[in-house]
């Protein structure tokens, strides 16, 4: 079987995941590297590990970067932390507001608390990074290499936190405002009640995103290895409950030879874990791919494993 469907012109986020070590990078570039053949394309890495530059063989800086000239094939890797300190920057007059006017906090205390990172926000600002460039507009195609299971379900999940952290800033504000329409008899919205409402908006925007069977998609890969089978399955049964959509797999580094005792054994082992992923998943298009002789790196392999996923 090979992939199919990722072409549909209403299809622009494609998200591809997995357990680390099962070659995440290697499938999402080459993938971007087929649909880039009839539409511009661009690969985001999420990993905090980047290594679409080592997949690649080509060293990357910060930014998007078309690779060997090609006008229609991109990545980018994105810096979650960098993210964070560029939107605490952006928005700090914003954020100290909320916490002057919401809170018995002083100024001492809220610059501490600015300070301190919160549990989840890298997820969070890789997800809301992703939409905005999406928002540009400036690819038709978006292949996003994800972090290993525990993160890309946290950032398949973040929508929902940052949707409760909004609910609980809003509540804190309409006190404020209550308190200062009591005493003025009006008020007028600012740059705080601005940034949560933008806020909200990007989390209605990557719900619908999500719900969307038609524009996004996440592949998961999968090796004939225990651990990678049973992780796989608790990283579907999360993507069900944030209802995005499962439709195919790609089952990696498959032994195919029978050219020794050793390589006939390997495959004997791999058997039984090829037959429980089919049991397991018979509606699901599975893809497989052989174990290469070598580390998938350059251009030249990666095209070989776009052929063996797409033909």
């Amino acid at each position: 079987m090979a992939l199919s469907g990722l072409d549909n012109t209403n299809l622009k986020l494609i998200l591809v995941g997995g357990k680390g070590g099962v070659g995440k990078t290697s499938c999402a570039t080459s993938i971007g590297l087929e649909l880039s053949k009839t539409h511009k394309t661009l690969v985001i890495s999420t990993d905090p590990a980047h290594s679409i530059s080592d997949c690649l063989g080509q060293q990357l800086e910060n930014g998007i970067h078309f690779i060997d000239g090609d006008e229609k094939f991109a990545v980018t890797e994105i810096f979650a932390e960098q993210v964070y300190a560029d939107f605490k920057e952006k928005h700090e007059e914003d954020l100290k507001g909320l916490f002057e006017t919401s809170t018995k906090l002083d100024s001492e205390d809220i610059d501490d608390l600015l300070k301190l990172s919160i549990p989840g926000i890298d997820e969070v600002m890789s997800l809301m990074t992703i939409i905005d460039i999406i928002e540009e507009g400036n690819f038709d195609k978006y292949v996003v290499d994800t972090a290993p299971t525990g993160h890309a379900l946290r950032m398949i999940s973040s929508p929902k936190v940052l949707d409760e952290w909004i609910k609980v800033a809003a509540r804190m504000r309409w006190k404020y405002r209550y308190m200062v329409t009591s005493f003025s008899g009006t008020y007028t919205q600012d740059k705080t009640d601005a940034l949560l409402l933008n806020l909200k908006k990007t989390v209605k925007k990557i719900e619908r995103l999500f719900r969307d069977v038609t524009q996004c998609e996440f592949i998961p890969v999968c090796i004939p290895e225990s651990m990678a089978v049973l992780e796989t399955k608790r990283l579907i049964s999360g993507l069900g409950s944030s209802n995005l959509s499962v439709r195919q797999m790609i089952v990696n580094n498959v032994l195919q030879s029978e050219g020794c005792s050793f390589c006939k054994e390997r495959q004997k082992g791999q058997q039984k874990y090829l037959e429980q992923i089919s049991a397991t998943y018979p509606k699901l298009n599975r893809v497989i791919i052989p174990l290469f002789a070598s580390e998938i790196k350059g251009l030249e392999q990666l095209n070989q494993m776009r052929t063996l996923l797409f033909k």
